[in-house]
């Protein structure tokens, strides 16, 4: 990117004007949900996201791997851990899920509509199902680097929001309710195959914040006493406009390191990328589990 991008403004109290504030990508969504049926590529039934050192293999490859650069509208520049790479993969017989290694953060100067664009995208394209990681810091004491968190609901501190503005009505209603973002069922499926495969899970809130620098043990001390488990500079705006656009979501988070003020571990992210390389195994096994599993898609 040559500069900068800005975050967008939300809408004033006063109300927009017509056709202010409407998201800049809807029209460049539509282009790519053409695109992606001009290079006859199958459609994704779920869309696989991995977070920092968490890329895993899970099936057998049938289109890519592709750099999200050639498929985005904008200029992509990832960051140490996050390739940027879509690959189609078949991983039981007629399932075929969209891996995508890496994801844009805010942090990096991405508007959130560019931050959230692949999500819209494989929704668009028919899509059912949103499955994510992400590595994170880990807000109690017990917490160790590889343990495994199955998120059951966010705290959103970002400050942002990817349903600022104007969108079609196709894509949802403006005001969604929240209470299911992170949907049942699929938890269920994620515990059930943990459990099969004597996997340690709990379940937890993540506490989303806008980074990118590490938290301060006071803001660890807040968080902890909000209700968050674990914490990170991503997921919440992909979880919101999934589920938005009705996709059924989920997500697993591995603590990397205990968060600033638990331990006296100095945090690098050097750290979090080893450790999450460590736990990738562990969270490919799972992986390829409930992507496999009979109960975890509901559309015939």
């Amino acid at each position: 990117m040559s500069e900068p991008n800005r975050p967008v403004a939300p809408p004033s109290s006063a109300g927009p004007a017509a056709g202010a504030f409407a998201d800049p990508l809807a029209d460049d969504l539509q282009r790519a949900v053409d695109a992606w049926h001009a290079r006859d590529w199958p459609v994704p039934q779920v869309l696989v996201v991995s977070g920092s050192g968490l890329a895993t293999d899970l099936g057998t490859t049938l289109e890519g791997p592709v750099p999200w650069a050639e498929i985005l509208p904008f200029p992509v520049v990832g960051i140490e851990g996050h390739p940027l790479t879509a690959e189609l993969l078949e991983v039981a017989p007629g399932r075929v899920v969209l891996s995508s290694r890496g994801r844009l953060h805010a942090y990096q100067g991405y508007t959130l509509p560019q931050v959230v664009f692949t999500i819209r995208l494989v929704a668009l394209l028919g899509s059912e199902l949103l499955l994510m990681t992400n590595s994170a810091g880990g807000l109690h004491a017990h917490h160790r680097p590889g343990d495994l968190v199955l998120l059951r609901d966010h705290l959103n501190l970002t400050g942002l929001n990817p349903l600022w503005g104007r969108f079609p009505s196709a894509w949802g209603v403006q005001f969604p309710d929240m209470m299911r973002a992170y949907d049942p069922d699929l938890r269920t499926v994620v515990r059930a195959c943990a459990d099969e495969l004597d996997l340690a899970i709990e379940d937890g809130v993540y506490a989303g914040v806008a980074g990118p620098s590490y938290e301060t043990p006071a803001e660890v001390r807040m968080l902890r006493g909000l209700g968050g488990d674990v914490v990170g500079m991503s997921t919440v705006p992909e979880i919101i406009a999934g589920h938005h656009i009705g996709l059924r979501c989920g997500c697993v988070s591995v603590v990397a390191n205990a968060a600033a003020g638990v331990t006296d571990e100095v945090l690098d992210h050097a750290d979090v990328l080893a450790r999450g390389r460590d736990a990738a195994v562990q969270v490919a096994r799972l992986f390829q589990r409930v992507l496999a599993h009979h109960d975890l898609l509901q559309r015939t």
